[in-house]
């Protein structure tokens, strides 16, 4: 079987996908700077996509840079392309016209929508694995999450869930022309979540909800760009609105299985 590249192979979801495809006995290409390519130096796309017929794209937040690669990878030979997108990019609700991540995502999927050969569109929720891993990781360890979450709810998904169904839609023909949106079973608040990871590691973690403007101020002065601040606490502030505490059912349409939940995440993971 030809060698599928996996875009961002190293990161969250990238990596699971690239370690499940390997269990498969298929051949992966993981595509990151570790391995020579750059998502802005279109000179390197050609190298990744040499021999490939299928690529899991992982876009580059706050560029529009996914139509660009997905025409060359068809030019390329690739015959087909599964896309990981965001919950919320069709409803407007979500953000402003003008968030750079936001963007990233309706220009991507666009693209993808508009190609010729078969695709899939992943639109994750937010990852559980955010606090293990990703931008909550440093206030878990601090035992302190202070966002603008106030008290709503979030369906986070696995990230093993989300590479579990790229997996099947790059490997199976089933899947071509889906749109799945994946969820956890049940939403749980910040508040539930820092509870689930405390129990599950064995210290205190707690959630501070914060206003808008005060996360902004206070990540301005740890440093972040201001647009930067205001872009994610955009985003975060979704949760408040209860924008993110629907299940979707995506997981079980791709699978045919229910998603992980949270505690078994938090229960499962070495914090």
């Amino acid at each position: 079987m030809d060698p599928i590249l996996v875009l961002g192979g190293t990161g969250k979801t990238g990596k699971r996908v690239v370690s499940r495809l390997e269990e498969q006995g298929v051949s992966a290409r993981v595509g990151a700077r570790q391995t020579g390519f750059d998502w802005l130096d279109e000179s390197t796309w050609d190298r990744a996509l040499a021999g490939v017929k299928a690529v899991f794209v992982v876009p580059l937040d706050g560029t529009t840079l996914t139509r660009a690669f997905v025409d060359k990878a068809v030019a390329n030979g690739v015959e087909r392309v599964v896309l990981l997108s965001g919950r919320g990019v069709d409803n407007p609700e979500y953000g402003s016209d003008t968030n750079a991540t936001g963007l990233t995502h309706v220009e991507g999927e666009k693209a993808v929508r508009e190609l010729e050969i078969p695709w899939t569109i992943l639109r994750p929720g937010w990852f559980a694995q955010n606090f293990s891993e990703g931008f909550f990781a440093p206030a878990v360890q601090a035992g302190e999450l202070r966002l603008p979450a106030g008290g709503g709810g979030v369906t986070f998904v696995d990230a093993q869930d989300i590479a579990d169904v790229a997996v099947a839609a790059l490997t199976e023909d089933k899947h071509a022309g889906e749109i799945y949106e994946l969820s956890g079973p049940q939403a749980v608040t910040m508040a539930e979540a820092a509870e689930a990871i405390s129990a599950a590691g064995g210290r205190q973690v707690r959630y501070v909800p914060l206003t808008v403007d005060e996360f902004v101020a206070e990540s301005i002065r740890d440093g972040w760009p201001p647009q930067d601040a205001a872009d994610f606490a955009e985003v975060v502030s979704a949760i408040e609105r209860g924008l993110e505490d629907h299940v979707s059912d995506g997981v079980d349409r791709a699978l045919g299985r229910a998603p992980r939940d949270f505690k078994t995440f938090a229960n499962t993971t070495t914090w």
